[in-house]
């Protein structure tokens, strides 16, 4: 259960920045859907997904999910690190053009890497090598 957790965290990070990946995203989110399509009717049903949600909603119930559940998240921890690490980096390499471009900018749905991106001409050389390496064009 401590990867539950874990996962949780981590895609409630991932959100921070987000737009890294969406592709990526969206098959981890159907992985963790199909292999817990049980627990998601039983307890979660009228949760809307997204944002970590279900995965807390999952996470409320982790006495009660199933072994094939419980994988399924833990398929999921090991993608939703590295995008955790990816994401801290680009955040540390670019906290300053963040601030500076970006600091009127609502958090998540990757508008955050949307306002990175608009502004790449005036990007410090840090932060534009890091975007150049984390966002997939």
């Amino acid at each position: 259960m401590k990867k539950l957790i874990v996962g949780i965290a981590v895609l409630c990070c991932v959100m921070l920045l987000g737009g890294i990946a969406v592709a990526q995203e969206k098959a981890r989110t159907e992985k963790v859907l199909t292999g817990c399509a049980d627990e998601v009717e039983t307890y979660c049903k009228n949760v809307t997904p997204g944002k970590g949600r279900l995965l807390s909603c999952l996470y409320a119930y982790e006495d009660k999910i199933s072994s094939q559940c419980q994988w399924a998240v833990c398929e999921a921890v090991p993608s939703l690190e590295l995008a955790l690490t990816t994401l801290s980096y680009l955040a540390g390499e670019c906290r300053d053009d963040l601030m500076k471009y970006c600091s009127d900018v609502k958090v998540g749905e990757g508008r955050l890497i949307k306002c990175l991106g608009k502004n790449k001409g005036g990007l410090t050389d840090r932060c534009k090598s890091a975007y150049d390496e984390v966002v997939v064009k």
